[in-house]
């Protein structure tokens, strides 16, 4: 037992000391700027090459390697300087998830310059002699290595308590973790601290990919994996609390080896399932503080009113233009519409707990994943017919959305952010390991419209008629008295009990609406590819989602049916046009957002506005 239990052990500790390097600097960077910086994940990925770079060109002795991981780290430290300075810096007034749209923006940007850079191939470091050496623990072998990395977290995590306890910048860094209003108040410097803990935590971003290369190489699918431990290990320690970090590294790492040993089939899910639990016996983490809620931008919002008669005009054009499609466009335009369709049902489905109930959700991608399988599994094991299936879907997803609205309705914030994470995940792990049900990876195919509505005009049409019944449903509910108790209880859950209403049921219903609208395109979505697969639920179709509502604009109701719209237009057309299309995307999410903070329909709302009061 102990020859099985140690080396698991030691490999579970190699693995929370990689995770801590990573999440430290992503918990420092929130604990002072309250960012949600997506592009950490891509300074570690950034890492990785440029520490292949130097030390594929260094001797292989041990201390050149030291020297190269440092200038490594430097190097991505100076990198995240120019980032808080060309970008963050630009976008600090902006409402936290527009910060995050940005930083998504960031990472879009330096994927494609990495491609261009280092190319597609995975780079590995060839290993040195006294890299590939074993130790003799308790009758076993372990690599030397791995005991370096074991090594190197906890003293990390020592030089950065003396930095945080022991220098003035480190009282200052505390102090505005703490009430950044006060230290500014006094007379702290926000912009040279901002810029100097970008830089920290880009260094130690840095430094974990480099020291990952051993074990690992370079790939460019690192930014998107790692930023998901990552951000797992920050709020399993709490948020901001750099021990809470260390212990939540350690927890899940310590986790995942055993997983690994014990029960292979859980590896895929078991991150999550730890946070799940975590969040729902400790909602602010293992360490971390209740959080103030963000919410200035929500409660200056004006009330919500009926779009002017000239607005409405507009849209019904914009609408007879969409249903005189099929007469005068082609098959592959078509099913552009039709997919533009599904994101707008899609958007606006996460727009409805977003903007009105201010329930943020990284996860949406569950329950359009859990309605294309309900139509797909309706529709092959049983039978039933299309329309059957369509009714199906949203009723199954809006159903499980409520069912987990239950039991997670008192978290708020990036905290039920992450939840949705969580449930996403293992709702995607269920549809990947599920082979006898689902299909695994094979997806469940032949999944085509009935005959009367096989051919592309006519399923367009099905699908826009259903899209603009849905959004007017939505719209038709925030209008109505449930939309206003929503409004009331984001902006005050505690006003608006005291008032009499009930939260909890508010925000209950909220999500199970969006989860039938989500679920509902997932099963258009199924019809019009033909089948259902895994990545309907994987994290970058949750990313699409966010990215359409932000870039519409959250306090507007015709926010996500703009910038569905607008996404999947630009997409399409970048796709098709330049092999730089991530570049590009990233530029134009960076502009709108520095731009137009407050999104594009926003923005026209507030110059609409402006026009009539000149």
């Amino acid at each position: 037992m102990t020859e099985t239990f140690l080396p698991t052990l030691l490999t579970g500790l190699a693995g929370a000391s990689s995770l801590f390097l990573v999440a430290s600097g992503l918990t420092i960077l929130f604990g002072v700027t309250r960012i949600v910086n997506f592009s950490h994940g891509s300074l570690t990925m950034l890492g990785a090459y440029i520490g292949w770079s130097i030390l594929t060109r260094l001797p292989r002795d041990p201390e050149w390697f030291v020297l190269g991981v440092l200038l490594t780290a430097l190097a991505t430290g100076l990198i995240g300087a120019v980032l808080e300075l060309a970008v963050m810096r630009r976008v600090y007034r902006a409402p936290e998830l527009f910060q995050l749209l940005a930083t998504f923006g960031v990472v879009l940007i330096l994927q494609d310059l990495t491609l261009r850079l280092w190319g597609p191939a995975e780079l590995s470091l060839p290993r040195p002699r006294w890299m590939r050496g074993f130790v003799e623990i308790a009758g076993s072998r372990f690599p030397f290595y791995d005991l370096l990395l074991i090594a190197a977290g906890p003293v990390v995590l020592g030089l950065l308590w003396l930095l945080l306890h022991r220098t003035r910048w480190g009282t200052l860094l505390r102090a505005a973790t703490l009430d950044r209003e006060m230290a500014a108040a006094l007379g702290v410097n926000q912009r040279l601290l901002f810029t100097s803990v970008f830089a920290l935590g880009a260094g130690l971003a840095g430094l974990g990919g480099a020291l990952s290369l051993p074990n690992a190489s370079a790939n460019l699918q690192i930014d998107l994996s790692v930023i998901t431990e990552a951000f797992v290990v920050v709020v399993v320690g709490g948020l901001g609390s750099l021990a809470g970090a260390f212990l939540a590294s350690l927890l899940i790492g310590v986790l995942q080896a055993f997983g690994v040993a014990l029960l292979p089939q859980s590896t895929l899910v078991l991150v999550f399932l730890v946070m799940a639990a975590v969040l729902v016996l400790r909602p602010n983490g293992l360490l971390g503080r209740p959080q103030a809620e963000a919410r200035e931008a929500m409660a200056a919002a004006p009330v919500i009113r009926p779009a002017p008669p000239a607005l409405r005009a507009l849209g019904l054009a914009a609408l007879l233009l969409a249903a005189s499609a099929p007469f005068w466009l082609g098959d592959y335009a078509l099913s552009v519409l039709t997919e533009a369709c599904v994101a707008l049902v899609f958007a606006a489905s996460l727009h409805f707990m977003m903007g009105p109930g201010g329930l943020a959700s990284f996860g949406h991608a569950a329950w359009f994943g859990i309605g294309a399988y309900a139509a797909g599994l309706l529709a092959q094991d049983l039978s039933a017919p299309m329309p059957l299936a369509l009714l199906g879907a949203p009723l199954a997803a809006g159903l499980v959305a409520g069912l987990f609205g239950w039991f997670v309705v008192r978290l708020s914030g990036i905290y039920l952010a992450m939840l949705t994470l969580a449930f996403a995940q293992i709702t995607w792990a269920v549809a990947f390991q599920w082979v006898g049900l689902t299909g695994g990876d094979n997806g469940l195919l032949g999944l085509w419209p009935q005959g009367w509505a096989r051919d592309p005009r006519v399923f367009y049409a099905l699908a826009l008629a259903l899209a603009v019944a849905t959004v007017l449903l939505l719209r038709r509910m925030l209008y109505a008295p449930y939309g206003y108790a929503l409004r009331a209880a984001r902006d005050s859950a505690l006003r608006a009990e005291a008032i009499g209403l009930d939260v909890s049921r508010l925000r209950i219903l909220a999500l199970a609406v969006a989860g039938a609208a989500a679920g509902l395109s997932g099963a258009l979505f199924a019809y019009a590819k033909g089948g259902v697969f895994p990545t309907y639920i994987a994290i970058p179709h949750s990313v699409e989602a966010l990215l359409m509502v932000l870039l519409g604009g959250l306090q507007t109701m015709s926010g996500p049916v703009v910038g569905a719209l607008a996404y999947t237009g630009l997409a399409d057309l970048l796709v098709r046009s330049t092999d730089l299309w991530r570049l590009v995307l990233g530029a134009v999410i960076l502009l709108v957002v520095v731009a137009f903070p407050e999104g594009i329909a926003g923005a026209a709302r507030r110059l609409w506005l402006r026009g009539r009061e000149a």
